[in-house]
């Protein structure tokens, strides 16, 4: 009779916590929360964990949500993959240069960690890892991510050519003419290094030959991945991809040096990482 009388009470006790609303840091949650959080000082932290660990996650279901500290966002599985909520769900807006009868280009350099459908593009730091690659992955320069606050990701071409789409939403990434316009708006290929560098030596190396951040497309010396995944040329050059394919393994770039005002033009294997730079849609 005694185990009769002390079964009932936990009995009743485990079907209202299935069935009650639960609040925290609130005594009445709101009708529409199965469970509400409240506070004023204190913020809710979901699961961290990096790739690899969500990865192992076995059988995810639809709408669970993590912070990946691979990728330091908040990230939820859709039916199909993960996501991060913030690109899939919030429109983002970049400030754009406007020069006479020129598309407009964004002020900065790329630093986006999903495709344009909130698809994650995986982080790759490791250069063994990073030689193999046939598909989209970005990296900080040095995997610091120091660098990536200063000159924005390095990208390889498979992360720009992928369908569901590099660029942000009202955004496109520059195909050889969007380029060769650029440049020609600056004086053409042997001038426009100049006025397109921000300008002093605190972030170019000296001696920043004709620097002149002409109308603010202030072009910064971010440096690249090698192919074999190795850094370089941080401080003395500043390359980005364009969208156009010259080959099979080659794909159209441009750059920027720190002892001339010569824009190099020319193609380089899709292995390599290098800084994006979107134009107006």
């Amino acid at each position: 009779m005694k185990k009769l009388i002390f079964l009932i009470p936990i009995f009743v006790l485990l079907q209202l916590y299935t069935h009650a609303q639960v609040g925290i840091g609130t005594a009445t949650p709101d009708a529409s929360a199965k469970l509400d959080v409240s506070s004023t000082t204190q913020g809710f932290l979901p699961p961290r964990m990096t790739t690899v660990q969500r990865d192992a996650i076995s059988s995810p279901a639809t709408g669970l949500l993590i912070y990946n500290t691979t990728t330091h966002s908040l990230e939820f599985k859709s039916s199909t993959s993960w996501v991060s909520p913030t690109t899939a769900i919030v429109p983002v807006s970049y400030p754009y240069i406007m020069m006479w009868n020129v598309t407009p280009w964004i002020e900065k350099n790329l630093e986006v960690t999903t495709y344009r459908n909130g698809d994650i593009i995986p982080y790759v730091p490791d250069p063994t890892v990073w030689a193999t690659l046939t598909t989209g992955a970005w990296c900080y320069y040095d995997n610091d991510p120091v660098n990536g606050a200063i000159y924005g990701k390095l990208y390889n071409w498979y992360a720009v050519n992928d369908p569901r789409g590099l660029a942000p939403k009202g955004t496109l990434i520059p195909d050889q003419y969007n380029r060769m316009e650029l440049i020609y708006y600056f004086g053409g290929s042997t001038l426009a290094g100049g006025p397109m560098k921000t300008t002093g030596t605190s972030r170019w190396a000296s001696p920043n030959t004709g620097a002149t951040n002409q109308e603010g497309f202030a072009a910064l010396p971010g440096g690249f991945r090698m192919s074999n995944g190795s850094f370089a040329q941080i401080g003395l050059t500043a390359i980005w991809w364009t969208s156009t394919e010259y080959s099979s393994t080659l794909a159209d770039v441009f750059s920027a040096n720190y002892n001339n005002t010569t824009i190099g033009l020319g193609s380089a294997d899709k292995k390599n990482g290098f800084s994006v730079r979107c134009i107006i849609q």
